[in-house]
Order: structure tokens, then sequence, then C-alpha cells
């Protein structure tokens, strides 16, 4: 779930169709580099970054990448390989998580671009084993990445032992199976998370440290009070950041919300009838809930800046593709703010169902009074608005839509 996420490359037991994501991206992205520790001096507001490699072929491109909020690849410089060496110099405005990719290789290398001079050994053969460091947040990466190895190699144990069991239960729709395991690796995601929460308490000038308290407000069991206390004792050069300006405006508006939540509002949860709502379609038609549903309905909220949003879509337009026809119609609540933003995703997605949205972002009405924190979040109802399941994605909501309209 998401209020803003990346989109990095991650480690999960899946196979081409990425089933089972029950892993958080950025911690997995951030374990598969080590630390070279460089004392050279550069200036203010200044980065070098010195990259090099036996074996790299000279000629090949090298980009300097980072991701916009959608999550599309931003690319800010390009150099070239010579005497299998490589360098980028440039000056910044304040750290951010940016990425090392070279010609004809499907991997990126993460690493913390900020002030000072970065080293990236570059293992040609394996990307991710590539080694970065040089500056504080590079080593304090390193040193996570470390105190994770455990967990890495149980997760390699995991796939190696269940994948065929993985793929069995996915083509057979073996959702007892697929349960069994999602909560099997569903420990090794707790032992990340605590080890995370470790570093954001131990590590308050730790750039990462400001990465992995994004990451606890994507999840919907966050602590609040926590969350807000890692945020405060964090430095206050990370607070003035784009992404911690961005996260102290999130922790404020969850504050807000839950203030002007209505008492006397119930949850919607399962077993409870779904509130009635209405909003504007992005041709400007006024279209209610109650006028949308079918034999069963999803109410789908999410919005185009928002990366497991976009990532999840092929999912549910392969669901309405099967399953439009036997009864199953789907709602999108957006909470965008600009409209041509919602309307471009909807058409480069090819969402081709209901949508609705009060451009209001987090504001929206509808989703305080059905208490989204975080999207993507859904609801599926019965014919009579009877809440039936909810959070529900990939594999286990085509799952439930199948035993209902099978």
């Amino acid at each position: 779930m998401c209020m803003k996420q990346y989109k990095i490359k991650y480690f999960c037991i899946q196979n081409k169709k990425n089933n089972l994501r029950k892993m958080k991206k950025l911690i997995l992205s951030l374990l598969a580099v080590g630390a070279i520790v460089s004392c050279n001096k550069v200036g203010n507001n200044e980065y070098v970054i010195e990259g090099n490699g036996n074996g790299l072929k000279d000629g090949l491109n090298v980009y300097l990448q980072q991701q916009d909020s959608t999550g599309a690849v931003v690319y800010l410089d390009t150099v070239q390989i010579a005497k299998g060496k490589f360098t980028f110099e440039g000056k910044l405005i304040e750290p951010t998580l940016s990425f090392i990719e070279i010609d004809s290789s499907n991997n990126k290398i993460p690493f913390i671009l900020e002030e000072g001079k970065i080293t990236i050994a570059v293992n040609k053969d394996t990307i991710y084993k590539s080694i970065v460091g040089g500056t504080y947040s590079n080593e304090q990466l390193v040193i996570y990445a470390k105190s994770t190895e455990k967990i890495q190699e149980k997760i390699r144990k995991f796939q190696e032992t269940n994948m065929s069991k993985i793929q069995t239960a996915q083509m057979t729709n073996d959702t007892v199976t697929m349960n069994a395991l999602t909560k099997e690796y569903q420990v090794f995601q707790n032992e990340f998370k605590d080890v995370s929460l470790k570093h954001v308490e131990d590590h308050p000038k730790s750039y990462i440290s400001l990465l992995f308290i994004r990451q606890f407000l994507n999840d919907p069991s966050f602590d609040l009070a926590r969350a807000t206390k890692m945020y405060e004792n964090l430095d206050p050069v990370l607070k003035n950041t784009k992404e911690g300006k961005s996260i102290k405006k999130d922790l404020d508006g969850v504050k807000t919300a839950e203030k002007k939540n209505d008492s006397s509002a119930t949850a919607v949860e399962v077993g409870t009838v779904a509130p009635d709502f209405s909003a504007l379609s992005p041709e400007g038609k006024e279209i209610s809930l109650k006028n949308s549903m079918g034999k069963l309905s999803l109410i789908d909220f999410w919005a185009s800046w928002c990366g497991p949003c976009r990532k999840e879509n092929p999912n549910v337009v392969a669901l309405y593709k099967d399953f439009h026809a036997k009864g199953l119609n789907i709602i999108g609540v957006s909470l965008d703010e600009k409209a041509d933003k919602w309307k471009e995703a909807i058409a480069k997605d090819q969402l081709t169902w209901t949508h609705i949205s009060n451009l209001k972002s987090w504001e929206d009405p509808i989703a305080k009074r059905y208490f989204v924190d975080g999207i993507p979040a859904t609801f599926l109802l019965d014919e009579k608005g009877v809440v039936i399941a909810r959070d529900l994605r990939g594999d286990a909501l085509r799952a439930k839509v199948a035993s209902i309209l099978k």
C-alpha cells in the first residue's frame, strides 16, 4: 500500500507473473550492496561517483537515474566506460535514492546520491552484488544489508524448497496452499521490518532511515505514534528534504483525519453494508456506488501517482476482462488532485470500468468515510452491497471473484 511509493527491483517468491508479492520492495532492493570507504573531499553540495570493474567493456554507456513520483525513470546523466572505469560529477540540492544502469545489463545498482565521493565496484557478472560506499548513508546501507544476510539466506532456501509448490498452486488456483506459503513468508517480512525499525531508531542521520519510515507509513498496520516519534528524532537535514517534508505532511494528514472522523461513523469492515457515495466521472457526470453495482462489485481506491496501484492495474484489467460479463463491476475512486494526470493514467493503463474522483487527494470524503489511509485499497461487495472481502489483490482477489462467479 502507499501514500507514495518507489518502484524498485526486489527478491520475492514469484514466477514470471510476480505472484505472492509480500516482501516490501524498498527494503529488499537495498540489501545487495557492500562498502568501500573513501576519505577524499568533495565541495559543498557536490558529488563525485567513481565506478570501476574488471572486464567492463570500454564504450558502454552508463546511466545515472532516479524515479519520479509515478515510478517513471528519469535520466540525470550519461557517461561511457573508459579503461574499465566511469565517473559522474555534479551538484545536488539534497540526498535522494538513485540508480546506476550499464548498457546490456538488466539490473540497476541502487545507492544514495548525496554530497561526497561515492565509490562503486561493479560486479559485471552479477550486477546486484556490486559494492557501493564512500559516504555516510551508503555505508549505513551496507551495514544494514550485512545485518540481514541471515534473513536473505532463509529466503533463498524457502524459494528453492517451495518454488514448485508455488507454481502448482498458482496454476490450480489452490488458495489454501498459497495462503499457507504466504503466511510462512510473512515471518521473513516481519524479521526485515524489525531490523529496519532498529536501523531507523539507531541511525537518525541515515537517508535510508527516511525511506524506511515511508515504507512503514505504507503499511496499513503501522503504529502512528511510533512512526511520528521516529520522524521527530531524524536529523533536521533529512526532515528538510523533499521526502522528509512529504512524510511530515502525510503524518499530519493522518492525525487530522483521525480527529475529524465522526465518532458515530463505523468502520467499513467485512459483514457491514458499504456506504453509498457519489462523485464526478472524467466526463463530468455524477455517478454513485448504488447505480454502479453488479452481481459482484469492487471498489478500488487508487491514484495515478501511486506506484503499487499502477503495478496492480494490469491484474485488475485482466480480472475485469474475464469476469465483467459474469457480473463483476468495478468503480475506481481516485485520490488524484490533477484531472489531466488522472485521465492520462486511466487511458494509459486501459482501465475501462467506471471511475470517479473528487480530486482532493487524501482529503477525499469517500476515502475518509471508508477509513482509507493507504492505497491501493479495495472493498469487494455482494449484490446487496455487503462487504465480503477487503484489500485483496492479485491471485487472492481473482480466486475470491472466481469462487463467487464461477
